[in-house]
Formats: structure tokens, C-alpha cells, sequence
């Protein structure tokens, strides 16, 4: 049995993982911003394993920190982090940007993650053993039109995600990164602020990659011998050939 804590784990990628791992026995740390969804997957994955949900916001580092160095004895050596909190916040040209959704997005996928990794490295490198899985994207790899600051929010989870191999390399811990491309979720109704219909057509025409679909693939990255650490992993649907070219039917 392990100990994972998982960011944004109350939709999307995050929650499918959490159902998925719930499934091995792992104590699961849920951590999300809406306590009414952290309640929900609570009384649902508890009754399966033991389940500790946290609210908090990783942008905001007082509270990252408040709630972090104060676990409970049974949950308090974390085994596997998952850093999968994330935001996309508009799609416009830098100079019609919002310097408030670039705020948003800067603090949530790169302070964010840092912020977290910071609190929980020192106990995993005090016991030389632990995993941490940066959830990137595509966007990580490339940039397409009108992606800017997301896109650079995400080539810096890359560059961390390396500099953490580095900096941790005689440490006993792995750090994976999961990079997705298309993928159904509530992400493309965040980036377009509740326009359900804008963000219903970004996945029409094609099958897009589930939640499911990324949760399997943690559960495999985690489930590698202990001197098998996958690095990096780009996962596309089959209609996606870049981040603006699918074939749409």
C-alpha cells in the first residue's frame, strides 16, 4: 500500500486517476478548491480505501504550506505525488491578452507545482524513495496559435520536470511526466469561461482521449520495477497529429 496525493483531483484526470489507484488499496490525499466535490469522491472512494481530502488552493502558498505540514501520522509520508492541478484560461493573441487569466495560469501550473513539490520533497528524500508525476501537456512540446502564456506555462512544467530528474538524481526518487494532447474534460470549458458550445466543439468530429485514458497510464508508470522510472510519455488521439492539425470528420 502506498500513500499518493494527487492535485485537481476532483474532475478530469485527477479524478479518474484517484478511482483508478483507489482501486489498489492506496491511501489517497485528494486535494481540490471545491469541498463540495472533494465530499463527493470522498464518501464515494472511502468506502474502498482510506481517503484524506484537502482543500486548498495550489496557488496560494501560505495555505499549500498550512495544510501540507500538517498531515495526520497515517497519511503523512507520501509515497507518490501527483501534481496534475492546471488551468488554461483564454485563447487570444498576447497583445489582447488578459493580464488576469496569465496570473491565473503562471500561478496554478508552474507556482503551483512548485509549491507543493517543495513541501513534500524532503520527506521523500529522507526516506530515498518516492515518485512524483508532473502531468504536462502537448502544449508542453509545441505552440499554436493563440496558446502563448498557456504554452509557456507548460514548457515550463517540462523544464522543471527535467531539472527535478537532475537535482534529485541520487535521491532514490523518480519524476515522471505525462504529457496529453487532446483530451474530453471540463478544460476546454475553463479556457472558454462556461461557453459550453465553443468548448463542446473543441472534441466534435473525432474521438478525443478520456480522463480514463491518462489515468491508465499513471497507474502503469507507477507500477514499473523500482529501477524503471518512464521519464516522459506524449499521448495523442489517433486523429491528432500536432496541436492544430486532427483530423475532424
Amino acid at each position: 500500500m502506498k500513500t499518493i496525493l494527487i492535485t485537481g483531483a476532483t474532475s478530469g484526470i485527477g479524478l479518474a486517476a484517484a478511482k483508478k489507484l483507489a482501486n489498489s488499496k492506496n491511501n489517497l490525499i485528494l486535494c481540490g478548491r471545491r469541498q463540495h466535490k472533494l465530499d463527493e469522491i470522498s464518501n464515494e472512494l472511502s468506502k474502498i480505501t482510506n481517503v484524506l481530502p484537502l482543500r486548498f488552493d495550489v496557488s496560494n502558498k501560505k495555505e499549500v504550506n498550512k495544510v501540507l505540514e500538517k498531515l495526520p501520522d497515517e497519511f503523512n509520508s507520501i509515497d507518490i505525488l501527483i501534481n496534475n492541478a492546471g488551468n488554461a484560461h483564454g485563447l487570444d493573441t498576447i497583445q489582447e491578452g488578459s493580464l488576469e487569466d496569465w496570473d491565473n495560469m503562471i500561478d496554478s501550473n508552474i507556482k503551483g507545482l512548485l509549491y507543493v513539490s517543495r513541501v513534500i520533497m524532503p520527506t521523500m528524500i529522507e526516506n530515498q524513495n518516492g515518485h512524483i508525476i508532473n502531468i504536462g501537456s502537448l502544449a508542453g512540446r509545441e505552440v499554436y496559435k493563440k496558446g502563448n502564456i498557456y504554452c509557456a506555462t507548460k514548457h515550463a512544467v517540462n523544464a522543471i520536470s527535467k531539472a527535478m530528474r537532475i537535482d534529485l538524481n541520487k535521491t532514490g526518487i523518480k519524476v515522471s511526466e505525462i504529457n496529453p494532447g487532446l483530451v474530453e474534460t471540463d478544460f476546454s470549458n475553463v479556457r472558454f469561461k462556461g461557453d459550453s458550445d465553443r468548448a463542446e466543439k473543441v472534441y466534435q468530429g473525432y474521438k478525443a482521449l478520456q480522463a480514463d485514458d491518462i489515468a491508465d497510464i499513471i497507474e502503469f508508470v507507477i507500477n514499473r520495477p523500482s529501477h524503471v522510472n518512464i521519464a516522459d510519455i506524449l499521448v495523442l488521439p489517433q486523429a491528432q497529429a500536432t496541436s492544430s492539425i486532427i483530423d475532424k470528420k
